[in-house]
């Protein structure tokens, strides 16, 4: 669980938001030479925006931290990564899809395609990648995550907090902790380099611990 937040939760939620703007987009893109240098080469990972003592949390600052001073995460070694895990050449190693965790369906569109979808609309929602990145796509997922704690922190209102808190954590129970762990164990079984080891392991602990907030928030308030 994360260390006390009460008045500190919007930073807090603010820090978690920006780890998963930084994994996203590190499952989604190809890595860059900007990114490589200003994440690893200047060494912003050994210093994450939030503190958890949720041990995989332990573990994944852990890797990240290692990663900066090892060899393999270099922009060869990174991409090489990128591509067998993810793109693979047509038969990626661990595809960041729920629906090939869930469905074992390589294809990635199909109806739980369907059902996330269906959630991003209830929300007035469209990926900016519709059309080419799957709906169902992690990267596409987090980044829906972060809009609906973005929202929650707009609100004033304690009834608009508690809805809003039950929906991240119904989104989190649907489409992300209900294959997320699987995909982190092709990761760590997979990757050739301890950065995406590390970021793969940061994405589940950030899920995780987002969720115990949403659930802890509203214990504070029985």
């Amino acid at each position: 669980m994360t260390e006390k937040f009460n008045d500190k939760q919007p930073d807090i939620l603010k820090g978690y938001n920006m780890l998963l703007y930084f994994a996203g987009t590190m499952i989604t893109f190809d890595p860059s030479k900007e990114c490589i240098h200003d994440f690893w080469s200047e060494g912003i990972l050994k210093g994450l925006p939030v503190s958890s003592h949720n041990p995989r949390f332990i573990k994944a600052a852990a890797q990240l931290h290692q990663s900066v001073d090892d060899q393999s995460s270099n922009i060869v070694m990174m991409k090489e990564d990128y591509l067998s895990l993810f793109s693979g050449r047509n038969n990626p190693l661990a595809p960041p899809l729920e629906s090939v965790y869930r469905n074992n369906n390589q294809s990635g569109f199909n109806k739980l395609t369907s059902e996330v979808r269906e959630f991003y609309n209830s929300y007035g929602w469209e990926s900016k990648f519709k059309g080419s990145i799957p709906d169902d796509h992690l990267g596409v997922e987090l980044l829906f995550l972060t809009l609906m704690i973005e929202k929650y922190l707009e609100f004033d209102d304690e009834i608009c907090n508690s809805e809003m808190r039950n929906e991240i954590r119904r989104f989190i129970d649907q489409h992300l902790i209900s294959w997320i762990p699987a995909w982190n164990e092709n990761i760590q079984e997979r990757a050739i380099t301890i950065s995406y080891k590390g970021i793969s392991s940061l994405i589940l602990a950030c899920v995780e611990d987002i969720y115990n907030i949403m659930s802890q928030t509203d214990k504070n308030f029985n």
